[in-house]
């Protein structure tokens, strides 16, 4: 059975980074994800042959194999691969002019604290055009009904009359580059997970033994996981389905450094995720890495955040999360300083290793094979009869 082995070539790890700034610089907030939805729909539609698009009542993308659908074989139970398509950000709810400036309204989406809203400057964009027009936050209010709220004022313009509620913003950041094998990108949270899950699935479906797997894009996850819990309450995810949840999460520079490899998140502050999955896959990487000198992956028990595994545990979804470790998260540049005012509060862009996400992408594709394949289990189990026929006399009466 055939797994990858570090093969890429220069030109394709470069397309491939190409591709996670692209996707990574695309405007999203939660509810307001058409742009992400649409270039993975177009992504699709150069794969059409071989792939189909489907959406939940929701919203939801599924993206699934043709080839599944005409096997008549018993095949193993769906794997399925899912990350969420929103990053923390502005929607606008009212607009109004006022002598030579307009101002906005807006309600950020997402979690961000308080200090980092003031003064800080913004990108909002038109619904209907990719125009943008920039703008200064200039009152930060109370929240309401869970969402901080601000106002923002912008230059009268043509581009700025097209702006209406619903248009969204996000923070006002440097154009998305790597540098020292570092990504600095607006939204690595989940659209580096997005673009990980695209470049691993063209990588997968040439293993036809890999055709029970698909991918899974959820909404609103930064609201509360509004997508995944609809995606389980619609029954989109097979019956049967183990979900490989994809995310960036904060990285911890002595428990979870940025370089070391993808973690394998054994759980977060809510819960400890379906063990025999997230087994599975820890000792899938363990094998891969002991073959392969170049893979490096990290296990870890993630401190922080709530992941979309938690939500789909809460449904006897079988699920284990993958994540990126993640710098400047939610775009909040030293946080901890921050948090105990020996910093100024200053937005960034969030950042990740490329070595990191080639290693995601790496690992996906090994689980993709691996994942069903009875050798290892067989092995373990052979290790437990040798051992209690072994001492098993310790124990008996």
């Amino acid at each position: 059975m055939p797994t990858p082995t570090k093969s890429l070539s220069p030109q394709a790890r470069r397309s491939r980074e190409a591709f996670l700034l692209a996707i990574t610089s695309l405007p999203t907030a939660a509810g307001r994800e058409e742009r992400v939805i649409d270039a993975i729909r177009t992504w699709a539609k150069a794969r059409a042959r071989k792939l189909s698009v489907t959406s939940d009542i929701y919203g939801n993308i599924t993206i699934s194999q043709r080839a599944a659908r005409n096997r008549s074989t018993k095949r193993p139970p769906p794997i399925m691969i899912t990350a969420h398509l929103d990053h923390p950000a502005f929607v606008v709810t009212a607009v109004y002019e006022k002598g030579q400036s307009a101002f906005l309204e807006l309600e950020f989406r997402g979690g961000v604290a308080t200090p980092y809203f003031k003064g800080a400057k913004l990108e909002v964009f038109d619904r209907s055009t990719k125009r943008s027009v920039n703008a200064t936050i200039t009152a930060v209010h109370d929240k309401k009904e869970h969402f901080q709220r601000v106002t923002a004022k912008l230059p009268l313009s043509s581009t700025a009359r097209t702006i209406a509620p619903g248009s969204i913003a996000r923070w006002k950041l440097p154009k998305a580059t790597i540098t020292r094998g570092i990504a600095h990108t607006h939204a690595c949270d989940d659209l580096a997970a997005v673009a990980a899950a695209l470049v691993a699935f063209d990588e997968i479906i040439k293993h036809p033994q890999c055709s029970n797997v698909s991918l899974l894009f959820t909404r609103a996850e930064e609201i509360g996981f509004i997508g995944a819990i609809g995606a389980a309450r619609a029954k989109t995810i097979p019956k049967g389905a183990r979900l490989l949840c994809l995310e960036n999460s904060r990285s911890f520079p002595h428990d979870s450094p940025i370089g070391a490899g993808p973690i394998v998140r054994v759980g977060d502050k809510a819960s400890v995720f379906s063990p025999e999955l997230t087994n599975r896959v820890s000792d899938i990487a363990a094998a891969h890495a002991k073959k392969h000198p170049h893979f490096r992956y990290q296990r870890k028990l993630m401190p922080g955040g709530t992941c979309e595994a938690t939500a789909f545990s809460a449904f006897g979804i079988t699920s284990t999360c993958i994540c990126l470790p993640l710098g400047n998260y939610h775009n909040m540049q030293k946080i901890d300083e921050v948090a105990a005012g020996k910093a100024r509060a200053r937005i960034g862009r969030e950042f990740i290793s490329t070595n990191d996400f080639h290693g995601l992408v790496e690992l996906l594709e090994v689980v993709a094979i691996k994942l069903d394949d009875q050798s290892t289990a067989k092995k373990q189990k052979a290790l437990m009869d040798t051992l209690w026929a072994r001492h098993k006399g310790i124990v008996s009466r």
